[in-house]
Order: structure tokens, then C-alpha cells, then sequence
């Protein structure tokens, strides 16, 4: 039996709580059964009540009151702790047989970059409980405006790959953001969801000081030598792109163990439609 754990991952505002809620809203009107577990111990509004939530165990208030943390030292105990009270989250997720856990998560980028929690968390749930883990990357849309922000995106996107060491999916938030914005086109969609830096190179020099274009120079053939980030346009709002959303997923988990799975970096962006969310799979 298959049991699944995808993380929603990223930085603050980039939709993680929102797709959450979306998805689960999905896979429910679709008959299948999905939780919420809330691992940012400072969230507050929520679509669904988590099944799991870790200020039941410590909450960041109560830290940063205790002990004179800031935000980002005080969720760090909070994983910690979480760490040290792995029994608690053991009780609190059951024995889930053919369910998701979708995680909802900090927007504290460190923990996806080079804090060995999140892994250590992982493999916990992939040794002990038998979960099948899959990180999903949310980058704002709004990145795409401007360059030098979009490639700071995409290299916190590959850190966060390669420090989790697990199926990723990298999600393109907020699409219907860009509906009225005429500098995006679709030619620069195809760019940025199969991710080309080498192409944008010159875009970005032309806005900055010349004593950065060789750094910049390295920092794209940094990525364009990975070759590993690509995009999955995401709508929150609209069913058919939480639906392809899905269908990534359970192929990077192979839920469906007998299908072929898809491929990211085949999508066609030529045929995506800012604000639209959608991709033509022909």
C-alpha cells in the first residue's frame, strides 16, 4: 500500500497554504483521502483544519516569549524539538494506509538549503512509517519580471534539490498574476519553465554593474551545468492545473505503480496562457 507525503516547500507568500488547501480540496471531490499536516508552528488561517499540527507540541510564540528568540532562531528550536518528539508525530499521524499527507511548511528558506532537519525528517517518515516523500517547490510567478530575481529563485530551488535528496517537483505559483502583464509573453514562458539561463544572461547585465557580469556568468552556467530545474505552471484557483499538479506528483511517488510516468521537462510552455494555468499535453 502506497502512502504518500508531499511537502510544499518555498518562500514566504509563494502560495504554499493556499495550493494545500486547493489540493486537498481536489483529491477530496475526487474521492481520495488526503490530510493536512501543519508543520509551521506560526501559521494561523488555514482552508482545512490540519489532521496534524505541530502547535499541538510547541508553537513560535510561546518560544520566542520563553526565551527571547527571534522569528528564525525560535522555528529552528521548534524542528528541533520536533526532532527530539519524533514519538509524538508517530501517534499523531496513525496508521494512514493509501493516504497523502500533504506538509505544509515554514517559508524559512534556510530549512531548505542547508539545515539537515528537513531531511533528517524525511527519512524518518520514509524508514519508520513508510512514506513515500515528494517536495514541491513553490516559486511567485512575479519572479519572471525581473531576471536577477527569478535566477535567485532558481538557485534556491536547486539548493533545496539537492539538499533533500528526494522526487521534487518545482511549481510556478500565482500564474493568474500574470494575466494583465504584457511583458510576459509566451516565448518567455517556454524560457523560464524549461529553465534556458544562458538565454537571459545578457538581460540581466544590461541592468546591472559591470564588476557583476562575470559573477552572473558563473552563477547561470552553475545552473544551465545541473540542468535540473524546470517549472510546472501552478493556478491555485483552478481545478485543471491542481489536476495536472496531482498527476506529477503521483508519478514522482509512483502511486499509480503501473503507469509510465511523465516527464516536467516535456511540457510545452508554448501553449501555456499566462493567468491560465494550463498546459496542452498534445
Amino acid at each position: 500500500m502506497v502512502k504518500v507525503a508531499a511537502f510544499a516547500c518555498g518562500v514566504a507568500s509563494s502560495g504554499k497554504s493556499t495550493f494545500c488547501g486547493s489540493l486537498i480540496s481536489y483529491m477530496k471531490s475526487i474521492g481520495r483521502t488526503c490530510h493536512l499536516v501543519n508543520l509551521d508552528p506560526a501559521a494561523e488561517n488555514f482552508q482545512w483544519e490540519p489532521t496534524v499540527d505541530i502547535r499541538d507540541l510547541i508553537s513560535l510564540d510561546d518560544v520566542m516569549e520563553e526565551l527571547d528568540y527571534g522569528p528564525n532562531g525560535g522555528l529552528i528550536y521548534c524542528f528541533e524539538f520536533l526532532m527530539e518528539n519524533l514519538d509524538w508525530l508517530n501517534e499523531e499521524l496513525g496508521d494512514y494506509d493509501e493516504d497523502y499527507l500533504i506538509f505544509d511548511m515554514p517559508g524559512q528558506i534556510e530549512l531548505y538549503t542547508h539545515v539537515p532537519i528537513l531531511p533528517t525528517l524525511i527519512r524518518h517518515l520514509q524508514m519508520t512509517l513508510n512514506y513515500r516523500p515528494c517536495a514541491l517547490y513553490l516559486l511567485e510567478s512575479q519572479f519572471l519580471v525581473d531576471r536577477a530575481k527569478f535566477f535567485a529563485g532558481v538557485l534556491s530551488a536547486m539548493s533545496a534539490m539537492v539538499m533533500l535528496e528526494i522526487p521534487h517537483l518545482n511549481l510556478l505559483s500565482k500564474m493568474d498574476l500574470l494575466k494583465d502583464n504584457s511583458n510576459i509573453s509566451r516565448a518567455d514562458l517556454k524560457r523560464f519553465l524549461n529553465t534556458d539561463p544562458l538565454l537571459l544572461t545578457g538581460e540581466i547585465n544590461e541592468k546591472m554593474n559591470p564588476k557583476y557580469h562575470e559573477l552572473n556568468q558563473c552563477i547561470v552556467q552553475l545552473i544551465d551545468d545541473f540542468n535540473m530545474v524546470n517549472f510546472i505552471p501552478l493556478e491555485s484557483h483552478n481545478e485543471e492545473s491542481i489536476e495536472k499538479v496531482l498527476g506529477y506528483i503521483d508519478d514522482a511517488t509512483q502511486w499509480h505503480e503501473d503507469q509510465e510516468p511523465r516527464d516536467p521537462d516535456r511540457i510545452e510552455a508554448d501553449d501555456v496562457e499566462p493567468g491560465t494555468g494550463e498546459v496542452d499535453d498534445e
